[in-house]
């Protein structure tokens, strides 16, 4: 169910971090995924309210909590959730990236895989990641969700090679933000305006601030908005 603010109708967005507390996911190479699922997912929503408008966003968790899939899955049909993607980093031998949607049948299965690879394809674009393809399965989250959803793998943890990437705070920030893009795409978010910086350097020069200082302001501005 969409929210409305204003005239502006908001799809819902809810942002599942596999995994915490006690239950630390797959570890592998001094990582544990459970910390992994949780800062791309605290990316993944900085970027989308950075960036886009037009959405509404709730986690299942925000700190190291342990919850149930059935809490999960009951927070996101409760809250009435547009669309489910939970976030998971995969172990047992294998490297690159691949994703989920539920295996069953229903009734918007060929708009949940539509969905998907959008999603899918931008998180490959964006890390480089091998692909090991769009696949389905009878995961909890999938199954028991009432809205669309996809479970992303997003590397291995025991596999060396993607391990170091995964220790990486700018590749976390890559795979985050492939999770943004293929978002934005997948359910039509807006990208918010870019800074108007006629006003913005009349304000700053008349606050006496200097050249340097305002370039530096600029740039890093353009910076965050590009990137």
């Amino acid at each position: 169910m969409n929210l409305k603010r204003g005239n502006l109708i908001m799809v819902k967005i809810f942002i599942d971090a596999g995994h915490g507390g006690s239950d630390s996911g797959a570890i592998g190479n001094g990582l544990k995924e459970k910390e992994i699922n949780l800062a791309i997912a605290l990316d993944l929503r900085e970027i989308l309210n950075h960036k886009y408008k037009g959405h509404a966003i709730q986690l299942s968790r925000t700190t190291d909590q342990f919850l149930s899939l059935k809490q999960r899955t009951d927070i996101a049909n409760q809250w009435k959730a547009d669309y489910l993607i939970s976030i998971h980093i995969n172990a047992g031998g294998g490297e690159g990236f691949e994703s989920f949607t539920y295996s069953g049948n229903y009734a918007n299965k060929r708009k949940t895989n539509q969905l998907r690879g959008f999603i899918h394809d931008a998180i490959i674009k964006e890390t480089g990641f091998m692909d090991r393809g769009k696949k389905e399965a009878n995961f909890h989250m999938l199954r028991e969700s009432r809205m669309s959803a996809i479970l992303t793998e997003s590397g291995f943890i025991d596999y060396q090679r993607d391990a170091n990437m995964l220790k990486q705070k700018a590749f976390i920030h890559r795979i985050a933000l492939g999770h943004a893009k293929g978002l934005a795409t997948a359910l039509g978010l807006r990208r918010k305006m870019g800074i108007k910086l006629g006003p913005v350097i009349s304000i700053l020069l008349k606050k006496g601030i200097h050249f340097g200082h305002l370039l530096k302001n600029i740039i890093r501005q353009l910076t965050v908005y590009w990137n």
